[in-house]
């Protein structure tokens, strides 16, 4: 308006050329320092008909005392500050409810929704929101946007001058009742004159609170709630050390297995301990995991004995832990384990649970069985007495042990006898047999040379074998040794008496090689027997023609078999007892008279003859 007319209703005027509305800047940059000063246009560019305050036209009026004194100092002009800069980051938050309807819930009519008034000072906007809850199944945050929010159908809008406790606050007809705020805004309203009112309590959701309540469940005296045990229990296992003896049945042993008690769900689960090369097959799991009924419910008589399942109203009491313990006995599924030791989690388990305290474990130890001396069958006579132990020894007899050594040291050395059986029976005073001793592995085999016209089979009398020696026992049998062979000794085998007349010479040089090895009186016995022939070879060697000899021989034998049997074996032993010295010479005298008494059944004139071929000197013979 001009300024020829007042500004009152009608004498306003509107220019219409007016196409700019802004503010005039307040705020530069000078120097890099922030700095205000006083706008120079107004609305819209428009300039201010006058820019010079009264003051500076008055100084200049005055301005040439200004010129004489200098400029009078004045004080600073007071700084302006804008009201977004003034209150930038500066918001009054309030706690407050609204009531919501529910229309279609049976279990609660209304519903109480707390949120938060968020009020801006920097341009006088306002915003709502509620904090979220999980699971609340509602639109949750921000319920309304930040903006200015009217306050009447006049056009004016809310002031923070309009807040405050306790009062309520109806926004787009929603009622909100503030019941708190912070600090800052309870300080800034008290700092602009306005008496805050006392906080009230905020007002919580009833049907919100009943959920949060916990349920009380009624109180079921049939066991406890298996799903909190689950919780308490859970990868918790007792586990007991225990043995069962299967030994009633065929092919039955104790098998040491181990119980592991679940406390989760109560369920038992048995495994078996296998050890290397023990014969059975390696399966995991004797019983798997399952509870294990220990009380049946009295069953009707003709309810199956077998049935697939186990329900609950069929079983009055399952196994439980005071059920196991150290040296109780326990069946299961019709298997009886007894238990003799647990770990150190199971013992803590009882003695914190049912304050038990001993904890001794029980020797299931094997003791080992007495040894029963066993018994050796006499000997029945078949086969030798070693082979035949060896059946009491073993279910499948091996053959004795061989001397290697011996056998291959003393291979195809055989020592030979002859020797004559002792009989009663007149005709077998004339047998003659050869008795061989096998060094390898002192054997002995007899065998009698055919006669012709004699009546009596020849061949093998005793295969090779091992001959025990007259009053030992079966359990320690003692055979015949070379030392045991002497001239004129007797030799019993199974019964037969046999006197050994003659030997091999390889049988005195054995022995003189080896005298070490046998008695002196063996060696000596040989050395006398081999010492007349001895004499006959020396004999022989000093002129005596050979063949005249061996004629002599012959012919005294062949009377000798004409004439009755002849007792060598005292005849002998008649030398010897006359022979005192052992040189084995005796006079020539005394030689006669031994064949008168014997009856030598042999003419005196050969018998001389004989004599004078033998004699080594002129009374020795």
């Amino acid at each position: 308006p001009g300024p020829e007319l007042p500004f009152l209703p009608g004498c306003a005027m509107k220019d219409p050329t007016k196409t700019s509305f802004h503010r005039s800047q307040t705020l530069d940059f000078k120097n890099g320092y922030a700095f205000s000063r006083l706008p120079r246009e107004g609305v819209g560019g428009t300039l201010f008909a006058n820019q010079l305050s009264q003051d500076e036209l008055d100084d200049l009026c005055t301005k040439g005392t200004t010129l004489t004194y200098g400029q009078v100092k004045r004080p600073a002009p007071s700084s302006f500050t804008p009201a977004f800069v003034a209150y930038d980051k500066k918001v009054l938050k309030f706690d407050a409810y609204f009531m919501e309807e529910v229309a279609i819930s049976p279990e609660e009519n209304y519903r109480i929704r707390q949120v938060g008034i968020y009020y801006y000072l920097e341009d006088d906007s306002m915003c709502i929101i509620e904090p979220k809850v999980k699971n609340s199944g509602l639109l949750q945050g921000k319920l309304m946007k930040r903006h200015r929010v009217p306050k009447n159908e006049q056009g004016d809008y809310y002031h923070w001058k309009d807040l405050n406790l306790g009062i309520d606050l109806t926004i787009y007809g929603r009622t909100y009742r503030l019941v708190n705020c912070d600090c800052f805004t309870k300080v800034f309203l008290e700092s602009q004159g306005i008496v805050v009112n006392p906080p009230e309590e905020l007002v919580s959701d009833p049907y919100t609170e009943q959920r949060r309540t916990p349920f009380q469940k009624p109180i079921v005296p049939a066991g406890p709630d298996p799903f909190r045990q689950f919780l308490t229990y859970d990868t918790k296992v007792l586990r007991f050390y225990a043995i069962w003896d299967d030994t009633n049945c065929a092919f039955g042993d104790h098998h040491p297995c181990i119980i592991h008690y679940f406390l989760a769900d109560d369920t038992v689960e048995v495994r078996e301990i296998h050890k290397r090369n023990d014969g059975r097959d390696p399966f995991p799991v004797l019983m798997r995991r399952q509870r294990l009924p220990k009380i049946f419910v009295d069953k009707n008589k003709n309810f199956p004995s077998c049935v697939l399942e186990i329900t609950d109203h069929e079983v009055q009491e399952w196994y439980s832990p005071k059920d196991f313990g150290i040296g109780k006995t326990v069946t299961l599924l019709g298997r009886t384990f007894l238990i003799y030791d647990c770990d150190k989690f199971t013992q803590d388990f009882y003695r914190e649970k049912y304050g038990i305290t001993d904890f001794q474990p029980v020797d299931v130890n094997k003791k080992p069985l007495e040894k029963v001396p066993q018994v050796i069958p006499p000997y029945n006579g078949f086969g030798i007495p070693e082979d035949s132990l060896q059946n009491c020894l073993s279910l499948f007899p091996k053959p004795p042990r061989k001397d290697v050594i011996k056998m291959l040291e003393n291979n195809l050395k055989v020592l030979r006898y002859q020797v004559a059986l002792e009989s009663p029976v007149p005709e077998d005073k004339s047998r003659r047999f050869i008795l061989s001793y096998f060094l390898s592995d002192d054997t002995i085999s007899i065998y009698e040379p055919p006669v012709k016209n004699s009546g009596i089979l020849g061949g093998k009398y005793l295969k090779r074998t091992k001959v025990t020696k007259p009053g030992s026992t079966p359990e320690n049998p003692i055979y015949y040794e070379p030392s045991d062979f002497t001239i004129g000794s007797t030799v019993e085998v199974f019964g037969h008496r046999f006197v050994i007349t003659d030997a091999d010479e390889y049988v005195l040089n054995y022995m003189e090689r080896n005298a070490e090895s046998f008695p002196a009186a063996t060696v000596q016995s040989i050395r006398d027997h081999f010492l007349p022939r001895k004499v006959v070879v020396e004999t022989t060697s000093s002129g005596i023609p050979k063949k005249d000899l061996d004629d002599l021989i012959v012919e005294v034998q062949k009377e000798l078999k004409l004439q009755e049997p002849f007792n060598t074996r005292q005849f002998h032993e008649a030398f010897h007892h006359f022979d005192k010295e052992g040189s084995g010479f005796l006079d020539k005298a005394r030689f006669l008279n031994i064949c008168d008494r014997f009856h030598v059944p042999t003419s005196t004139i050969l018998l001389k003859k004989l004599i004078d071929y033998c004699s080594c000197d002129e009374d020795k013979v």
